[in-house]
């Protein structure tokens, strides 16, 4: 990230400062008189619904203006986002496309989820995204948001819930949109990778009319388009951390269609065979196998000859942006002002879940398990994974073993890997009218906000539909067929989902009297919304036509509040805050959250500082309307049919019942109960010297009542699983590893149901600092700019089902947005020189080491971490080596230079990763591109974007 984190009276300055190379005054001395005797400006901060003139206030904030945006080299909020030091465990980029809320991006600060972080526009809710993380928590999508659009972003790094109520547990990320604009500015970039695919080009057009202070009104119009291409796995293969073999690391070859004994020996390859499984020797058995063409035999397939290239799964999906801010403000008489906003951003990406589908056993076996968790026989399901002596097998193909024999390989002509193509459009119309009347400081808004998901299906497939099309002779297994049987044995189909949220809010402030040594001031408001969520599953999942299922969501929500606020001097030097809020839910009741806060200045640079906050996060549809998903958490061995965790003990089905993942069944609870939380800050702030500043706060946070599934956190669960009716299998004899067909005891399991519950706790603290210093040089000489942002844990407590878990610096929660991990410390520091038209920032951004272990969830041993946390299977069956136990720490250096040719023609260069740092081992995370990759797509995706050039320009008029 090359943009640097300001503490808020700082950047705050420079904002309002004529120009960027001006110097500010200590904010702390701006308390009283701003510089040339004027009246110091009054702004109301994020945290507080009082306007004031120091905008040090006594909870934690940081601002992002509209130059560190510029000046970072990045061409998304989203990125920007990602490397705040404060954003943990939890967070969620696009580089997870494989997530439920695929293509959309979180902030999760203090590792508490995304769930627990409120994001406004304007200081208002919008609408979360039509597809939860994991399905359940709600969010706002940060990443279609236009860095042309933003005007600033405060990160208040405290709970909130006294002043905005539900979800801002860990803090709030209010994101202000320009309010106006004069003239016209047009900008253009592009820029890509060393290494291949990821091209990105930016362009954007604002223009605006009138002068507010002057002609009583101005109209502006923001357009921004943004597109960033794909970056392939097979981009990037030729490192070690996107390659299966993993044999000269002490693992397992994992690479497509390499027969290993983790699979049996038995897997697709390039080209498609038969296998006789009744034969002699399995496997082992040349005799065994007919291969359907000429490119692949049984030498080259044991020899790995036969291997596949995955050229499809993604690092980084392919998105486009087409965003566009309409602003109107207009004065109106006695001091008021009415503004209007309509805002519509529309982002277009390309998501899949891993390798194209396969002709294998799991092709056709098993029944359909519908969302809701019923089992269903007789859709989507194949009599036979077998086909008999001379049976046909696809066009001009037959069975030539005397026995029945089994079809591998991969299936021609679909659109590579189960794929989403995802459009999402949010829209906002918001008015906002604010004045005085009656002594009262009065802002009145209201607005209108959607998001809707169009997604179009391609890559799934119709297994009864294959089955029938191949035991016909219709089918060629080699592929060449007609684009009317393609559609048939992977039809394509779309499904909507929509999230829509209404508010109103009335806020009025004023002095009540005079109190000790200065006003006593009051706040209070009222808050309205409804919300509803309109996401249904998608229609060939939902009847099982098709091997998949998607979540789904139908639900709403009606939240009315009154909240209030007072802010005292009673003596010299100290200021107090008192807030409180009574919220009320149609869900499931009432909540009240009071908070208290102080600051304490006895001296003018030095500050003491300090919050306690009560907060909650109400249950949202996902939770207790009409909804289900599936999830996998933790790898076991089938207690039935293999006991022993040996998949070659006789009685033993060697596919599918060893160390499986099995899939649970997520349903939800209409006696649910917000999640509630207690959070304390204590720090200082200390401006020692002119341009210097710096701030360390001490946070401790504990939310109890967490809103969880019952699986993995609920002592008195037992899985019931549901099986799969018996069918045919591989059964392993116990002698080597030959197998013959036969029926299991009972079927292979098909899923576990676990409702939601309220249940356990998590607890987390540490410090932040930030320390920024601006030097103006002698003999103007420019300006020096240096930037410290830094976040250190000192603990991360999870409670499951009675027992606590030590997180911090592990990987754990790994159940929670694609086992991000915990690093105990994330830094960026920032270092600029300005001088006439030349601006030059450069950032370093660090995040330390943290182990792959997650105790949380079984996984404590260094032997098996990367199965037990990621269920990955790499050194499944041998020893893992200590290396792999731990994540390395990760840095990477930005480059942004930017350079005046004139008054109005700005050229500007960045370097993104500029040392090519490649990202380190993580094998115990699931937020990637599937088994190929081994690296954190949350902490260290610029590692595997690696080196990024860009070059663009920007011209006003």
């Amino acid at each position: 990230m090359t943009f640097k984190l300001k503490s808020l009276p700082f950047a705050i300055s420079c904002a309002i400062a004529s120009g960027a190379l001006v110097a500010s005054l200590p904010a702390l001395a701006q308390t009283t008189e701003a510089a040339g005797g004027a009246v110091p400006q009054r702004v109301v901060v994020t945290g507080s619904l009082i306007s004031r003139a120091d905008t040090e206030t006594p909870t934690p904030v940081q601002v992002l203006t509209a130059q560190d945006i510029q000046r970072s080299g990045k061409t998304s909020v989203a990125e920007l986002l990602n490397d705040l030091a404060a954003n943990g465990a939890g967070t969620l980029g696009t580089g997870f496309s494989g997530a439920f809320a695929n293509g959309a991006s979180g902030v999760s600060l203090r590792g508490l989820t995304v769930g627990s972080t409120l994001v406004l526009i304007d200081g208002h809710r919008m609408s979360p995204y039509a597809i939860g993380d994991d399905s359940q928590r709600s969010f706002v999508d940060v990443s279609n948001i236009p860095f042309d659009a933003i005007d600033s972003i405060e990160i208040l790094k405290s709970g909130a819930s006294s002043l905005y109520g539900s979800d801002a547990v860990a803090g709030v990320v209010n994101i202000k949109l320009k309010k106006n604009f004069t003239g016209t500015r047009l900008t253009a970039e592009g820029g890509d990778t060393q290494h291949g695919g990821g091209a990105t080009h930016r362009a954007s057009l604002s223009t605006g009319i009138g002068d507010l202070d002057k002609d009583g009104y101005n109209a502006f119009v923001t357009a921004e388009w943004r597109h960033q291409g794909a970056i392939k796995v097979a981009d990037r293969d030729q490192f070690a951390w996107d390659n299966r073999d993993w044999r000269s690391r002490g693992g397992n070859n994992l690479t497509l269609g390499v027969p290993t004994s983790l699979n049996g020996n038995l897997v697709a390859a390039s080209s498609p065979f038969l296998y006789n499984p009744s034969g002699t020797g399995g496997a082992n058995n040349a005799a065994n196998f007919q291969f359907l063409d000429p490119s692949c035999n049984y030498t080259l397939y044991r020899a790995g000859g036969c291997a596949v290239r995955d050229t499809t799964g993604f690092i980084q999906p392919e998105s486009e942006n087409l965003n566009v801010l309409l602003g109107m403000t207009k004065k109106l008489s006695n001091n008021w002002e009415l503004a209007f906003k309509g805002s519509m951003f529309k982002r277009d990406s390309v998501n899949n879940r891993g390798v194209p589908p396969t002709y294998s056993p799991t092709t056709y076996a098993g029944a359909t398990t519908l969302n809701n968790g019923v089992l269903v026989t007789n859709v989507g399901r194949v009599p036979s994974t077998l086909f008999a002596p001379g049976a046909a097998v696809g066009a001009n193909l037959t069975n030539t073993f005397a026995n029945n024999a089994r079809l591998y390989g991969y299936i021609p002509g679909l659109d590579g890997a189960s794929q989403q193509d995802n459009t999402s459009t949010s829209t906002r119309l918001a008015l906002d009218l604010t004045g005085s009347a009656y002594g009262w400081d009065v802002n009145v808004a209201g607005g209108l906000t959607k998001v809707k998901v169009d997604i179009d299906y391609s890559g799934y497939v119709d297994r009864a539909a294959l089955y029938r099309l191949i035991n016909s002779g219709q089918w060629n297994v080699l592929g060449n067929n007609s684009p009317a049987l393609i559609a048939q044995v992977s039809p394509r189909f779309s499904n909507s989902l929509e999230s829509r949220l209404n508010y109103f809010d009335a806020v009025g402030s004023r002095e009540l009297m005079q109190l000790g040594a200065g006003p006593l001031a009051l706040a209070a408001g009222v808050h309205w919304h409804k919300r509803t969520w309109d996401a249904p599953a998608s229609s060939l999942t939902a009847n099982g036509q098709v091997g998949n299922t998607s979540a789904f969501v139908i639900g709403s929500e009606t939240n009315t509040a009154a909240f209030a606020e007072l802010q005292a001097t009673p003596i010299k030097n100290v200021e107090l805050h008192l807030s409180s809020r009574y919220d009320h839910y149609d869900t499931y009741g009432n909540s009240f959250t009071p908070a208290a806060s102080f600051k304490w200045t006895p001296v003018q640079q030095f500050a003491l500082r300090g919050t306690f906050a009560r907060g909650f996060r109400a249950p949202n549809p996902a939770e207790t309307g009409n909804a289900g998903s599936f999830f996998q958490y933790n790898a076991i061995n089938d207690p039935i049919l293999c006991p022993t965790g040996n998949q070659y003990a006789a009685g033993t089905p060697v596919n599918g019942a060893c160390g499986i993942n099995p899939a649970y069944v997520q349903t939800t609870s209409q006696n649910l109960s917000p999640e509630k939380s207690k959070s304390y800050t204590l720090g200082f702030v200390v401006e020692p010297v002119r341009g210097l500043n710096a701030t360390l706060d001490y946070y401790r946070i504990q939310v109890n009542n967490q809103i969880v599934t019952a699986a993995g956190n609920d002592p008195n669960y037992v899985p019931t699983f549901v099986r799969n009716p018996v069918s045919p299998t591989d059964i392993a004899t116990g002698v080597g590893q030959n197998t013959v067909v036969g029926n299991p005891s009972v079927g292979l399991i098909s899923y576990a149901q676990s409702p939601y519950i309220n249940a356990g706790s998590t607890k987390t603290s540490g410090i932040e600092a930030d320390v920024n210093y601006r030097w103006r040089l002698p003999s103007d000489m420019g300006v020096v700019r240096a930037g410290l942002s830094a976040a250190h844990t000192f603990s991360y407590e999870q409670n499951v089902a009675g027992v606590v878990y030590q997180l911090a610096g592990t990987q754990g929660p790994s159940i929670v947005s694609g086992a991000t991990g915990s690093p105990k410390n994330r830094a960026q520091f920032s270092l600029g020189y300005a001088q006439g038209p030349l601006d030059v920032n450069a950032t370093v951004n660090y995040t330390s080491r943290f182990s792959t272990l997650d105790p949380s969830v079984g996984g404590d041993s260094c032997a098996s971490s990367a199965l037990d946390v990621g269920g990955r299977t790499y050194f499944q069956g041998l020893t893992q080596p200590d290396y792999y136990c731990h994540v390395a720490s990760f840095t990477s250096t930005n480059l942004n230079v930017q350079y005046k040719l004139s008054q109005n023609l700005t050229l500007k260069g960045s370097i993104l990763n500029l040392f090519d740092k490649q990202p380190p081992f993580d094998v115990g995370t699931y937020g990637n591109a599937s088994a190929q990759t081994s690296y954190n797509a949350s902490l260290h995706q610029a590692g595997a974007v690696g080196r990024f050039y860009s070059l663009g320009l920007s011209y006003m008029f």
